[in-house]
């Protein structure tokens, strides 16, 4: 098996804004005959949310592509110009990437990835999901045409009212932590249309499906998953892991063994090989 390790480092035109370091685009070639996995970051943060998962994955074989979402890793403007299309299309990109390696590939997603997962699993043919802290929607549920004017005159929400990094229960990876401070609203709104996307598609998604969510995730909140779960009427298998100890960042926080494990077994049962 090839241990090669690549590292995609793009600068972008517009504004000359570069790629945050730390939190470039991964790649990590493994065993043909195994399944690849497409990893997706969530809202405002970056692939290396996913990058301690890919190492794991990668240690057993696995080629893990972990895309950066258009928008993300550079700086919060360019993600006020990005569609939640534009982060559809970032996703079936690095699938079709990964179809030249194995002819399986999972898509494994956290809290918007999670969303992205679900949406593009009944637009692209893989063998299964895995949807970690996702939401099922916005903590406060304004309407699209409220969030829009309000970004005309502010751009950017807090994103919670506690100190940063009390949610973490490991604070020496909250320290390595990267991701936009605040959230745009602009992109808010773009988030919700992605969401409703995923709600009216979840019983169009028929392949394996393991969602994961933190009891202890203050952010999106444990009944988001009873509520995925409660739409994934169709998944030909669709289980639950609660884990505890661990807030939203479940790649990297204290519960992270668990959550990989997990992860891992699910993938050696609904895999198959090429």
């Amino acid at each position: 098996m090839s241990q090669c390790v690549c590292y995609m480092n793009i600068v972008y035109n517009h504004g000359m804004s570069q790629i945050i370091e730390t939190a470039e685009p991964f790649f990590f070639l493994g065993d043909s005959t195994k399944p690849a996995c497409l990893l997706i970051h969530g809202f405002t943060g970056v692939p290396k949310e996913m990058r301690l998962l890919g190492d794991f994955l990668h240690q057993h074989g696995y080629t893990c592509l972990g895309i950066r979402l258009t928008g993300h890793a550079t700086e919060p403007e360019a993600m006020i110009r990005s569609r939640y299309t534009d982060w559809m299309a970032s996703v079936e990109d690095g699938y079709h990437l990964l179809c030249g390696v194995s002819q399986n590939v999972i898509l494994i997603g956290l809290s918007m990835g999670g969303v992205l997962s679900l949406l593009m699993s009944t637009k692209l043919k893989v063998r299964g999901v895995v949807a970690m802290s996702t939401p099922f929607g916005l903590p406060r549920d304004y309407p699209i045409w409220f969030l829009n004017l309000v970004s005309i005159f502010k751009k950017f929400n807090p994103k919670g009212k506690g100190k940063p990094g009390s949610s973490w229960f490991d604070p020496n990876e909250y320290r390595e932590h990267i991701s936009y401070p605040q959230n745009p609203i602009r992109s808010t709104t773009e988030l919700k249309r992605l969401t409703l996307e995923m709600r009216a598609a979840l019983p169009k998604v028929h392949v394996p499906v393991l969602l994961i969510h933190s009891k202890d995730d203050s952010y999106v909140l444990p009944e988001n998953m009873e509520k995925i779960h409660a739409g994934l009427v169709n998944a030909s298998d669709a289980r639950k892991l609660f884990v505890t100890g661990s807030g939203h960042v479940v790649t990297r926080d204290a519960a992270r063994r668990q959550v990989f494990e997990a992860v891992l077994e699910f993938i050696q049962r609904v895999g198959g090989s090429d």
